[in-house]
């Protein structure tokens, strides 16, 4: 894919008005209080999975409406019967998939940290090795694909109830034993750095939010440059159902990835990639520039600019630059060693 977006420096200074609407704040206070209001009926089953050097455990806790919600955590074998607190990672999930099996995402238990991967909710069979949670709401006539159930109303929105599941799963880990809740950060690739960005202006003392090519952004302007899905699903949606553009977008305003930006104050560690039509850059730089803009002072944040990819973005490149940076963050892991990329190129470079 050829750049399609803005200049990059443009990009760096791109700041958009805000279509937020009036009652955003008392919209998701009101939400996340029904949501509490059911306990958190938090089990964690352990799991023989035959990985030695990690303990897994199978967790459900109650997310929106009580709904029961799955996730796996794992963490260093042994870590949970020791004294120390550890901090934690709670990892959201791009669309379509599912929560798989608990080998398939071992780095940030490696790396020292006790780690949920949140189920996601009516998803899982898209992509992946499958999803175990049901999502109980229905909804009025839709799109396939999740982002136009409940289009006409914000408070009936799919995402509305895939928000206060991410927002719980923070809740559920800081309430396992061994875990430091006040050290917990919250990361995701492209629904799942949405996800991130939601939680990171909706949940309170976070260490760190980290958005990987974040979805879920300043929607408007994603669909007037892109077609591709799942913002192409709008398009397709209005395409049918003529002369109802204003109430979507009114729903969306209150889903909007760059609103729940300006209300996170933990530092944040982004990615975008600039040939990325699925996440078209300027929404991410949209989220990016707008972010802690309510917290008085910004923290430390910074974005990782891939210019050749499309919606790959970093991939593993980025996972290397995340637990470093992190452990940085937190004063101890992620000591200063070169990157991946460095190390190699410096091989090759002793061997000629």
């Amino acid at each position: 894919m050829a750049l399609f977006d803005l200049p990059l420096p443009e990009l760096e200074r791109y700041l958009p008005e805000l279509d937020e609407p009036a009652d955003f704040d008392a919209f998701w206070t009101t939400t996340l209080v029904e949501a509490r209001a059911h306990d958190l009926a938090l089990t964690a089953v352990p799991v023989d999975t035959g990985l030695r050097l990690v303990d897994t455990e199978d967790v459900t806790f109650a997310g929106f409406g009580g709904h029961p919600i799955k996730a796996w955590v794992t963490r260093p074998a042994g870590s949970a019967g020791t004294r120390e607190l550890l901090p934690a990672v709670v990892e959201l999930l791009g669309y379509g998939g599912g929560r798989g099996f608990p080998h398939e995402r071992l780095a940030w238990a490696a790396a020292g940290y006790v780690h949920l991967v949140m189920d996601t909710r009516g998803q899982g069979a898209t992509w992946g090795s499958g999803g175990h949670t049901a999502d109980p709401a229905g909804t009025g006539p839709a799109f396939p694909g999740v982002m136009t159930r409940g289009i006409e109303d914000p408070a009936d929105h799919y995402y509305r109830r895939l928000i206060t599941d991410a927002v719980r799963a923070v809740d559920a880990v800081r309430a396992l034993p061994g875990v430091d809740p006040d050290r917990v950060a919250v990361t995701g690739i492209s629904q799942g750095g949405g996800l991130a960005l939601a939680v990171g202006g909706l949940a309170d003392g976070l260490v760190a939010v980290m958005p990987d090519v974040p979805f879920m952004c300043h929607y408007r302007r994603a669909v007037d440059i892109s077609d591709a899905k799942p913002h192409g699903e709008l398009v397709d949606y209005l395409a049918v159902h003529r002369g109802r553009e204003a109430m979507v977008f009114r729903t969306m305003s209150y889903l909007d990835g760059v609103h729940f930006a300006r209300r996170a104050s933990a530092p944040a560690l982004f990615s975008v990639a600039l040939r990325d039509v699925t996440c078209p850059p300027s929404t991410v730089f949209a989220a990016y520039n707008h972010y802690a803009g309510l917290a008085g002072e910004r923290p430390a944040t910074e974005i990782e600019v891939y210019a050749y990819n499309n919606h790959e973005g970093g991939q593993a490149y980025q996972v290397d630059r995340q637990i470093r940076w992190l452990g940085a963050l937190l004063g101890g892991r992620g000591a200063p060693v070169p990157a991946v990329g460095a190390a190699v190129g410096a091989e090759v470079a002793a061997e000629v």
